[in-house]
């Protein structure tokens, strides 16, 4: 069972909230419990329920008011939570592909996780936010073999729900010999199967692939190849097998190895605080031994640290 970590509020009142939120930021210090308790306690859509409201009642937009009077990286997750699913992906994306230097692990946790419905709204949002069409800048801001998987990725065009056992023998062999050949046109095979075949058929032709090589397809995948190719490959098939252990794995690489990459931890636990962030959770625990909650609390501090573990919502025996 998926689940998410934030639900719609019961007895929701948008009017009720954009007046605390109001007075919240109008006050001569910025009431910042208050934007938490509010903003990481309704669901998405009630929470643009609520900017509608604000607009009406103050005539200002909550978005650039948040901007205003906020700051780092608290300004980040508060704000962050304002856009529709679609459009964060867009915003993340933009920024990634126009910052000063590419952000290729964002766009690898991005284009590597989403549905073929989800690409799709992306896409639309970024066309209609930044007024340009996301493979082109996929096109221009990435390079090789990585930019070609990308790109085939960001076309959304992956079958869904359908499987077919007699050729996931010869699937695995493509992979098997993509592995081994790494010439231009196996690698292109190699993705196209990665990026356009069912997650149901990518089950089966990985355990096909397990038969033939005696290997497990993500070892094969990094002793073959390297750099963002390698980890975009990687990506894709962690995420067909699991995709709340792929966003554990990031999260806790972001906490660890970076000395705490805030913008990967805001990222993955605003996309996914109403899908999956509870299953996350869990798969940190069992594979980490320290709750995700343990570990922001350790990393982070003052109201950002609350608005991180308040969309984390742990339990108390997580302290």
């Amino acid at each position: 069972q998926i689940q998410g970590t934030i639900f719609p509020a019961p007895n929701f009142n948008p009017i009720m909230d954009a007046q605390l939120l109001g007075g919240a930021l109008q006050g001569i210090s910025c009431e910042k419990d208050v934007l938490i308790d509010i903003l990481t306690q309704r669901c998405n859509s009630q929470r643009l329920m609520i900017a509608e409201a604000y607009r009406d009642m103050y005539g200002r937009d909550l978005i650039t008011d948040l901007k205003e009077n906020l700051s780092h990286h608290f300004k980040e997750v508060m704000v962050g939570l304002m856009y529709p699913p679609a459009s964060y992906d867009a915003h993340e994306l933009w920024h990634a592909l126009k910052g000063v230097d590419t952000e290729e692990k964002c766009l690898i946790d991005i284009l590597a996780s989403r549905s073929n419905m989800e690409i799709f709204q992306m896409k639309e949002a970024y066309l209609m936010q930044y007024n340009n069409d996301l493979q082109q800048d996929i096109d221009s801001e990435t390079s090789g073999h990585f930019r070609d998987t990308l790109m085939n990725l960001a076309q959304g065009t992956r079958m869904e729900g359908y499987a077919d056992p007699s050729t996931a023998a010869q699937d695995a062999m493509i992979l098997w010999e993509a592995c081994q050949q790494k010439t231009g046109e196996h690698k292109n095979m190699l993705q196209m199967i990665l990026c356009n075949k069912s997650y149901q058929q990518l089950w089966m032709v990985f355990q096909e692939f397990q038969n033939i090589s005696g290997q497990d397809i993500v070892d094969a995948i990094n002793e073959c190849y390297d750099g963002y190719f390698q980890e975009l490959l990687v990506a894709i098939v962690l995420c067909v097998r699991d995709k709340p252990s792929y966003f554990a794995y990031r999260l806790y690489n972001a906490i660890h190895d970076f000395g705490f990459h805030n913008k990967t931890v805001i990222r993955i636990l605003i996309a996914r605080s109403e899908i999956d962030l509870m299953n996350i959770r869990r798969r940190y625990k069992e594979r980490y031994g320290k709750s995700l909650f343990h570990d922001i609390k350790h990393f982070a501090s003052g109201h950002y640290e609350s608005a991180l573990l308040a969309i984390c919502a742990g339990d108390a025996e997580d302290y």
